[in-house]
Formats: structure tokens, C-alpha cells, sequence
């Protein structure tokens, strides 16, 4: 098992170890899918389990600390972030990857405190990296550290985006419209791998040097910000201001420059905010 102690100068530990192995064993196994705000948002029993069990562990160590998850918000349970200690959790990201057996699926758990995103780990479980951000002590995959691309030329750059629950026709037009932007500008291309805190990950590894979603929810954010934002990169709101964690929009990129240009390129696709469910 790998482990990161959240808390600077404490024993406790965050473990990821036997959450990844549950995945991974399930990768290979008949599941139980069902589907939630649309024919294209599933959940399967492995991000019942998976999330069952980190909030368990953590409410062990952690009695006090509040929890926002990705199935217990669809289950019902309010999404509201407040002052006090709050781990934000996705059990199992990537769950269309995961059910059609394609290994891009990770592990999501960020930390805030009055409101500020204070740590955030992402375990890819095939390929066994253990990326993590702590505000100001930089960020890290297994040990090494990140740095994000400081391309600010959308001629030169690759971009990541993701498609969201949402496949009427209208809002696939904008989402189609924003990649032909994009393209039209001159950009190298534009990636969807079916993970969005994978693809901010490679973000903050320099892979890519910019990306933009809307529909993703604020447990696909939260622990992504710290790891790019330690990684030297920016993470900001579609219209070009500060990011609202629970706007469930985002733009993150390696520059500031990289990041204003693709906020005046694109159209927004209204979603709920998280809050609001």
C-alpha cells in the first residue's frame, strides 16, 4: 500500500492500497451497472463498496470531519461545503472506463478547511501512480515531482476535455461547436480519455497543456486544483474568473494565457451546480 500523511507532523495515514485492488480485481469481472442522471452516468456496485470504505477508515481516524461522495450525493445527501474539515471523494472515476473494462479509472480524494482545498491524492489503479498536492509543498507522481507545460501558444498546445452526462441535442451542438473552436484555432488536437481527474493529472505532469469541462462535479475537482496548482499550473472558472468549486465548470491549464484563451473561445453548457442538487 502506498500512503501520504495529510497532516503535516502526524502519524496518520490516507491509504489507497486496498481500494485500488478492489478495482482493479473488479475490472476483470462481470458488474452490476445501473445509471443515474442519464443513459451515459452509471455507477456500478464497486463505487458503493469503494466509497463505503474510504469514508469508514477516515471517519475512524477523523470522527469530527464532514464528507462530500460522489454516491452519497446521488443517494441524496446534501452537497454543501463548509468551513469545517471535508474530504471529497470519487470512489471510482472513470466509471464508463471501468465498466467497459479500458483502464484509465482512478481513485479521487481531496481535503478542505474553510473552504480552502488544502491536500488531494489520485491513485490511477492499473498503472499504479500515486499522484498527490499539498498546498504549498509542491506536487508529486510516486516521488517525482510535477510540473505543468508553460506553452501559452493554443497553435502549439493538446488539449483534454470530457463529455458530460448530458447527450441532448443541444448540448452535444455546444460541445461539439467549443472542440471546433478549438481546432479552428490551430490546436494540435483535443483528448477525451473518460477520466477527468486522470486527464487533469496528466495536465500537471506537462502532458497536455490545457483543460475544459462542463458537467464534471466537484469531486472530480477538488483534489485535481491542489495537484495543479502545486504543479505550477491554473485552475479558473469558464467565464475567466476564480473557480467555484461547485459551478461544476472548469478550465485548467499550464499558463494563465492558455487558460483566458480558451475561456473566450468557448460556449458555456448550463449544468446544476452541486449545491443546488
Amino acid at each position: 500500500q502506498r500512503s501520504i500523511k495529510p497532516v503535516k507532523g502526524t502519524g496518520r495515514h490516507l491509504r489507497t492500497g486496498s481500494s485500488s485492488k478492489i478495482i482493479r480485481k473488479a475490472l476483470t469481472e462481470e458488474k452490476q451497472v445501473s445509471t443515474k442522471t442519464s443513459a451515459a452516468d452509471l455507477v456500478t456496485e464497486t463505487d458503493h463498496f469503494v466509497e463505503n470504505l474510504i469514508i469508514s477508515v477516515l471517519k475512524e481516524k477523523f470522527p469530527s470531519h464532514r464528507f462530500i461522495a460522489e454516491e452519497s450525493t446521488a443517494a441524496g445527501s446534501k452537497c454543501v461545503l463548509t468551513d469545517s474539515p471535508t474530504w471529497i471523494i470519487d470512489p471510482v472515476d472513470g466509471t464508463c472506463n471501468f465498466v467497459h473494462r479500458f483502464p484509465t479509472v482512478a481513485v479521487s480524494i481531496g481535503f478542505a478547511v474553510n473552504k480552502e482545498l488544502e491536500f488531494g491524492v489520485i491513485y490511477h489503479c492499473t498503472e499504479e501512480r500515486l499522484y498527490t498536492g499539498r498546498r504549498g509543498q509542491g506536487a508529486f507522481c510516486n516521488d517525482k515531482r510535477l510540473q505543468v507545460s508553460k506553452e501559452t501558444d493554443i497553435s502549439k498546445a493538446l488539449i483534454l476535455t470530457e463529455i458530460g452526462p448530458k447527450r441532448d441535442p443541444a448540448t452535444l451542438k455546444l460541445f461539439l461547436g467549443n472542440i471546433e473552436r478549438l481546432l479552428k484555432a490551430q490546436a494540435h488536437g483535443v483528448r477525451v480519455i473518460g477520466s477527468s481527474t486522470l486527464a487533469l493529472c496528466h495536465l500537471a505532469s506537462g502532458a497536455a497543456d490545457a483543460y475544459y469541462q462542463f458537467g464534471l462535479h466537484c469531486w472530480d475537482l477538488a483534489a485535481a486544483t491542489v495537484i495543479i496548482r502545486e504543479a505550477g499550473g491554473t485552475v479558473i472558472d469558464t467565464s475567466g474568473g476564480p473557480l467555484d468549486l461547485m459551478s461544476c465548470r472548469v478550465i485548467a491549464a499550464g499558463t494563465r494565457e492558455m487558460a483566458m484563451f480558451i475561456a473566450q473561445e468557448i460556449q458555456t453548457i448550463p449544468y446544476r451546480r452541486d449545491d443546488e442538487n
